[in-house]
Order: structure tokens, then sequence, then C-alpha cells
């Protein structure tokens, strides 16, 4: 991990600027494991983990317990840390808890946005070209401009023209998984862009908002798209979309521009890779929209640390926010950049193939996150089960798989006193429905 690799250029900075001398004891875990990883520390108001990396959505879970130091209040004091986001998203998604309260608890520490990889061998090559202006009666194109506003529909003829399972050679990868958020995220902008919503934020109510004819059919075209994909497509995840890319078995995939940086390619790619915003879709207005997912991690302050140690977390913030360091990290380490001046560089655009990609979806209204409430491990523990089994075809309807989930996710918020909204009636007694 980038922290702990540049810890030494902190050691170093401490040293000669405060005289002090300080350690690492550092601890890493899966998303799906880190949370029941440090909140039993927490809980015990232990200072195990003075500074800790954390996905987006557990603000509200570290902060309403009293877990976490808000960040205002270090901020009031370090006013340098104060930097301007290049767009809202940076602070709706990583800073700020209760949505919409403007209360900042997280620093930025790598941000996220959805895109597609594609071979661009593969789009370059004459023969390909000849082909698919044959068979479509366009060209086919080449360049970030060529598909940066492209919509789903066109774009899916473009994997289906590279979909040969014959050949080994699958037109494109995307997220099922019921790991962790993995089948959620990617179908989340299916949802957002033609006017769809999972849940409303202002009263904390899902029935009704999340299992719409519109949200149904939104899942019915993302897992239409696997009869593009390898057999393993309800298995996939992050790490299983890297792997298909660079052994050569997929032309595209729909993955985090965060890991752009592990998208290679197989070795006859010899590098050409193509990253592109996702397509878009019909939006509300009937205009092509695109509104995807954010992913991305901040930093969060331990509230129980002790003197000593509350100040190391400070200075370390104060090192990483520096100029030098984020270059280091963005340009060395795999970083992205967050900042107004940070994603305006033209250095980065240059230097990082993922870079365009990831700052169009992190302009204002293109990416949105979810769900920053202590209910969120409970809320998508039930989504992903039974998104994943509509993939699967354990269940056949996806309608009836969001009725499911709007049912059981508006009685894990009523009961937790979020909504005044009950769940349907009978919900206590719902199963999966399966067939």
């Amino acid at each position: 991990a980038a922290p702990e690799a540049m810890w030494p250029a902190f050691q170093t900075y401490a040293k000669e600027k405060f005289g002090y001398t300080t350690t690492l004891s550092f601890a890493e875990a899966p998303f799906g494991e880190l949370f029941q990883k440090i909140a039993p520390t927490l809980a015990s108001g232990s200072q195990e983990f003075n500074l800790m990396v954390v996905d987006s959505q557990w603000l509200g879970a570290l902060a309403e317990p009293g877990w976490i130091v808000p960040a205002d209040q270090i901020y009031a004091l370090n006013p340098d840390l104060d930097k301007e986001p290049f767009s809202s998203l940076v602070s709706s998604t990583y800073q700020v808890y209760p949505d919409g309260s403007g209360q900042r608890w997280g620093f930025p520490q790598m941000p996220d946005t959805q895109g597609v990889a594609m071979r661009l061998d593969m789009l370059e090559d004459p023969a390909n070209q000849a082909a698919f202006e044959a068979e479509y009666g366009r060209p086919l194109g080449t360049t970030f401009a060529d598909y940066e506003n492209m919509t789903m529909a066109e774009f899916e003829d473009v994997i289906a023209f590279f979909n040969k399972p014959d050949e080994g050679m699958y037109g494109t990868a995307l997220q099922y998984s019921k790991d962790y958020d993995f089948f959620s995220c990617a179908y989340y902008p299916f949802v957002y862009s033609q006017g769809g919503e999972i849940w409303d934020p202002a009263t904390n109510n899902v029935e009704g908002i999340l299992n719409t004819d519109l949200n149904a059919k939104a899942m019915e075209e993302f897992v239409g798209l696997s009869k593009y994909q390898a057999p393993s497509f309800a298995t996939q995840g992050i790490g299983e979309l890297i792997d298909l890319f660079n052994t050569g078995k997929v032309f595209s995939a729909f993955q985090w521009n965060a890991v752009g940086a592990n998208m290679t390619g197989p070795p006859e790619a010899e590098g050409k890779v193509l990253f592109i915003p996702l397509p878009k879709f019909p939006g509300a207005d009937g205009q092509p929209t695109i509104i995807g997912a954010m992913g991305g991690q901040p930093w969060v302050v331990n509230a129980f640390n002790d003197e000593d140690h509350m100040r190391v977390a400070i200075d370390f913030l104060n090192w990483w926010y520096l100029p030098e360091t984020q270059n280091t990290f963005i340009m060395e380490n795999g970083g992205l950049p967050w900042s107004k001046d940070g994603v305006n560089d033209p250095a980065y655009m240059e230097a990082i193939p993922y870079m365009g990609s990831f700052k169009y979806m992190l302009e204002e209204g293109r990416s949105k996150d979810f769900w920053h409430v202590p209910e969120y491990a409970e809320m998508l523990a039930v989504s992903q089960e039974a998104f994943n089994a509509f993939a699967t075809g354990q269940i056949t309807s996806a309608k009836a798989a969001l009725d499911y989930v709007a049912a059981k996710q508006q009685a894990i918020l009523f009961d937790a006193g979020r909504t005044t909204t009950a769940p349907p009636e009978g919900t206590a007694d719902m199963t999966l429905p399966v067939g």
C-alpha cells in the first residue's frame, strides 16, 4: 500500500522538521473485512489504529459513536490542509456526514471513479477497422474523443463485435460478485443514469424507490450483458477483471479507474490500452446521461489518540498533502489527485493513461456515493445476496429481487429509527424469492 511504502519519507521529514523519531505498525485487510478489524478496537476506546484509511460509506458508523475526530476541528488548527476539491463529489463522498450537513469527518486519501479499459491494439487493427465498418456502417473508434459521448447501445455494438467465445475472447467483463459491494456499484450507474434512485437520503426510505419497473429494467440490462462475458461472470470482482483483461480473455472491462495501472493487457497488447468513461444512457430527460458510482477512501483520525499519537497523525496529514508528497503518491505509487489543482495538472493527464476517464467521471453530476449511514454493511449484505442471486438465475425476476431488497432495507432503517415509514407487512418473514 502506498502509505506504507511512503512512510520512510515521512520518518525523514518528521526527524528533520520536528526532531522526533516515529515508527509504523501497518495493518491491512480487504474492505469486506477491514471494518470488523478496526471497529472492536474503536468501540473499546483503543488507539491501536491512530490513522485509518476507510471506505467512504463507513463515515456514519465511525462518526456517530464518537470514534473519529471531526475533520473540521483539525482544519481549523491546520488551515493549509483545507484545499479546494475538484468538485463537490469529493466532499460529499469522502468527508461529509450526515449527507448535506456540511460537517466533515474524513480527509480525501484515494479518490476513485468508474470507467472502461479497452484493448487499443485490437481497436487499431486494420482488419478489425474494416470489418466493423462493414457490419455497423460507422468507423470503429480508437480515441477517447470517439467514446466520450457514446451511448451504451452504441458501445454494445463494439463489445458484440469483439465477442468471440469460440476463440477464447469475450467482449467485456463487469462485476457481479456478491462479495462486498461489487455487484451494487457496477449496477447502480444503470439506475442513476436512467433517472432511477436506490433510496431517498432525505427520508431514509427505500420502499417504492429502489423497487421500480425502471430499476428492474436496468438490472435486466446490466445482467443481460453477461451474454458477452466469460461463464465466470457472476463471480467477477475487481481482481477477476484484472486477470481476465491481462490474460487476453476479454476485449474490455468496466473497472475502477484507481486500478488502471494494473490494467496493462496481455503481452501482445504491448501496453496499448484505451481508458474511457462509462457509456451513457437515455436520461430522465431523454438526453444521453452518465452518473457512475463513486469509489475511493478517506483518511480518518482516531478520537482516542493520546497527545503524542495525535500530533504524529496530524503531522503526517500535513506532510501527506504537501504538493511534493502528493506528486510522489500519484506519479510513483498509483495514486490519483482530488484537489482542483491536482486534477487539473496537465502533467498528470499526460502521464496517466486513465486520468481522462477518472477526471470526466469526477465532474459535477457524473458520479455519486450512497449510504453513509451506520447501517451500511447490513443493507449492503441484503442487496448483494439478492442481486447476485438474480445474476446466477437463483432469482428469476429482477423486480422480485428488488422488492425483497427494498422491504428488508426499509425494515433495517425503520428498526434503526432513521425513518418513520414502516416496511411492508410481512417483511420479517420474507425469504429470498428464489425461482
